[in-house]
């Protein structure tokens, strides 16, 4: 069959996977390195189908679960993990140039670059828009100096999402610009950041008279709050799992050191928490659990697995609704983020009730594998990162049902006159 044989709004499931089970099939193959299987998945505008024609299929959630069952069925790993696929993508084809799109987009989906994001800083978290990393022009580049933190996948990125502040005059909104900025250069420091988990998926960054190009630059100068807003956007619902994808274990990028490791090499390991959230293999896992216990007729666990079953039923079929653009009102981001926060709470609390003592022990001998013990631990990050469950109330409130805004200063007030922890300004 061709690369893109069949559109999947045409076909059934049943033709899609068949079709998918003969493509992998012809490209499958352990043996091969990961970053050659990235590419035939690429070329097939299998590694991220949601996107559009042509580097993606235009497929809603329910075609992207064909493809992953019937990778799942033959043991093939799945796409490019990480940011550079869930938020640097979309962003770029939203906002960037054909040359920056064709620069950065195809390499992205082929896993030959890894990305971070280059948002918060110390002073500068649920109101991001406080930033205070600056970038000064010197002819076709621009002289980057701050601090950032919570940075993802910071210590294996090849490029970073940097918003830095390029018009001090300008209201704090409205002088932000939105970088494709290169991490393996000089006065560019990644310190790793050691989690509950043991874990270091965070890290801080520290950027002393870093360069950018001026032609990286993506969106219009001074215009980054719209672009950055996307990126927001596209975070908020892929946290809330509305993506469907299946992600690999490998990392993707120069610095990692796995795209010429074999793909096969990868099957069965799993990816940190922080890339799953809470699905149905918690559910799964959960089930299971309380079954080989005893719990299954347990009255109380019953109900909770029944909610949380409800929980993530919800989740699946706000998803499909908000790709209806008739029915769309903004604020689906937001409230994806706060579903999947509250479902992960309650399979936290679920986990805790299976499991009773054997909660507390840890690691790959313990009790689920030690999955749910980790799923417990890190459980409090995902209402923080990403905009706190606070921020996301704070948001539907305030641009979808049209509650007053919070007091603060006049929003054109330049940024250099606001109140700030300290500037170099």
């Amino acid at each position: 069959m061709s690369e893109r044989q069949a559109s999947a709004s045409t076909a059934s499931g049943g033709e899609l996977r068949s079709e998918l089970d003969a493509w992998l099939a012809d490209n499958w193959d352990p043996e091969a390195s990961v970053q050659e299987w990235w590419q035939r998945l690429a070329a097939a505008g299998l590694s991220n189908p949601t996107l559009p024609e042509p580097h993606g299929r235009g497929w809603g959630r329910s075609e992207t679960r064909v493809l992953v069952e019937a990778m799942r069925a033959v043991g093939a790993i799945g796409a490019p993990a990480g940011l550079g696929m869930l938020l640097a993508a979309p962003t770029v084809l939203e906002h960037g140039t054909p040359e920056q799109i064709e620069r950065f987009v195809p390499a992205i989906l082929n896993g030959t670059e890894s990305w971070c994001q280059l948002f918060s800083e110390p002073g500068a978290g649920s109101d991001l828009a406080g930033l205070q990393t600056k970038a000064i022009r010197d002819g076709d580049e621009w002289i980057v100096t701050g601090q950032k933190v919570w940075t993802s996948e910071g210590s294996h990125a090849d490029l970073g999402m940097l918003v830095a502040r390029t018009d001090p005059e300008a209201p704090k909104h409205r002088g932000l610009t939105w970088f494709a900025f290169e991490m393996e250069q000089d006065g560019v420091e990644v310190r790793p950041l050691r989690e509950m988990t043991g874990r270091s998926l965070f890290n801080e960054v520290f950027i002393d008279g870093a360069r950018v190009p001026h032609a990286n630059v993506i969106g219009e100068l001074n215009d980054g709050w719209r672009v950055t807003n996307t990126t927001l956007m596209v975070e908020r619902a892929g946290i809330g799992g509305s993506h469907g994808l299946a992600f690999a274990a490998a990392h993707p990028g120069s610095i990692a050191g796995h795209l010429d490791r074999p793909a096969g090499t990868f099957r069965g390991k799993r990816l940190p928490l922080a890339a799953g959230g809470v699905g149905p293999g918690t559910f799964n896992q959960l089930s299971e659990e309380a079954r080989a216990r005893g719990r299954g007729g347990d009255l109380i666990v019953r109900q909770e697995l029944a909610a949380l079953h409800t929980d993530l039923e919800v989740m699946r079929l706000s998803a499909m609704r908000s790709r209806q653009k008739s029915q769309r009102t903004g604020g689906e981001g937001n409230l994806a983020k706060l579903r999947m926060t509250a479902a992960l709470r309650r399979a936290r609390s679920l986990a805790s009730t299976i499991l009773g003592a054997d909660m507390t022990l840890w690691g790959d001998e313990a009790a689920s594998g030690g999955v749910l013990q980790e799923m417990a631990v890190f459980s409090p990050a995902p209402s923080i990162y990403g905009g706190t469950d606070e921020i996301q109330r704070n948001i539907l409130g305030e641009r979808v049902l049209g509650l007053p805004r919070e007091p603060g200063p006049d929003p054109a007030t330049p940024f250099r006159e606001l109140a700030q922890n300290a500037t170099s300004w």
